[in-house]
């Protein structure tokens, strides 16, 4: 009797989304321009190896403001901060740069704009999550955390005509769709945000797996612990049908008694994971007889975001520095 054959389906999109490229590539150019140390507040991006690698580069994170020396380079995670950081910066005399996800300021913007016009703010989310805190900040006495749809119940309005849902830009889709559901049967009058919050990548991800979840035996999605998106991954694999699902930043972590049995492997990852991480994980599979490949496209992503503005200016400046020199 012949082997079963073997088989992996390869999501595409997956990895690194222009709002995470963006970031890595600040922290990379200010090194490159300002020369190390340079201070990062809380991590970059949710992805342990992108953190280690830029470690050795001389990036040096840190949990707050106060960590770091006085008049130093300090760069703030793409998952955005409260405005009282940018204060906290401004009394230190640090020189800011803001890798803030565009798509997460786009959140912060809809805060303040309906906190001026006296809205209440439902802001779908995960309660600690450096994102949530971070909009919470532009609008704390409007804002109220729902974390997820059994929190519906706590939910408490001055003005049922005057409520907004607003969300992280990394949750499950269906999840929120399903906590906007509960919250509308309790507040009809609840107003959606002008365009979708929780961003295409996240969405482009999310629909892949669930589309190659039904056919897999197990699903292996690349990405940290602390990455929520990652975590999600996991979550619409298993909810669409996957027989099994597991989180791991490295291939070495796979263990081989969740390829017992199996015949079609998925494989994924987070939107804060460089792609040759999954590639490790194709090559570890591939040892293990999971040697065809078919990847399974369901969008094309071609968005890409421009650096921070602090960062191109001294770019430029330095860039015409030194032409001014090679003309003496």
């Amino acid at each position: 009797m012949s082997e079963p054959r073997k088989r992996v389906l390869l999501a595409k999109p997956r990895g690194y989304c222009a709002g995470v490229d963006r970031a890595v590539q600040t922290v990379e150019e200010a090194l490159k321009l300002y020369g190390a140390p340079v201070y990062v507040r809380k991590q970059i991006v949710h992805n342990k190896h992108v953190v280690n690698t830029l470690e050795g580069l001389g990036a040096i994170f840190v949990e707050e403001n106060e960590e770091v020396p006085e008049g130093s380079t300090v760069v703030f995670s793409a998952h955005g901060v409260a405005p009282e950081v940018h204060e906290q910066a401004k009394e230190r005399n640090l020189k800011a740069i803001d890798a803030t996800c565009p798509l997460v300021t786009k959140v912060h913007h809809e805060a303040k704009r309906f906190a001026k016009d006296d809205y209440d703010i439902l802001l779908i989310g995960h309660e600690g999550h450096e994102e949530v805190i971070g909009t919470s900040g532009e609008a704390p006495a409007h804002i109220q955390l729902v974390d997820g749809p059994d929190a519906v119940d706590q939910v408490v309005v001055r003005d049922p005509s005057k409520v907004v849902w607003l969300s992280q830009t990394t949750l499950s889709v269906d999840e929120t769709m399903e906590t906007v559901a509960r919250l509308k049967t309790r507040l009809p009058l609840l107003q959606s945000p002008p365009s979708d919050d929780i961003c295409y990548a996240t969405s482009n991800r999310q629909h892949v797996v669930k589309e190659i979840a039904p056919e897999c035996d197990v699903v292996i999605v690349v990405g940290s612990t602390n990455s929520s998106n990652s975590v999600r991954l996991v979550e619409v694999a298993l909810s669409a049908g996957a027989r099994a699902g597991h989180l791991v930043d490295y291939a070495s972590e796979i263990q081989e008694e969740w390829l017992e049995g199996a015949t079609t492997v998925g494989v994924s990852s987070g939107a804060s994971v460089p792609d040759d991480l999954v590639m490790e994980v194709l090559a570890f599979l591939a040892e293990r007889g999971f040697g065809e490949v078919t990847e399974f496209t369901t969008a094309e992503e071609r968005l890409t975001f421009s650096l921070p503005q602090e960062l191109r200016r001294d770019m430029k400046a330095q860039l015409s520095g030194s032409a001014s020199l090679r003309k003496q």
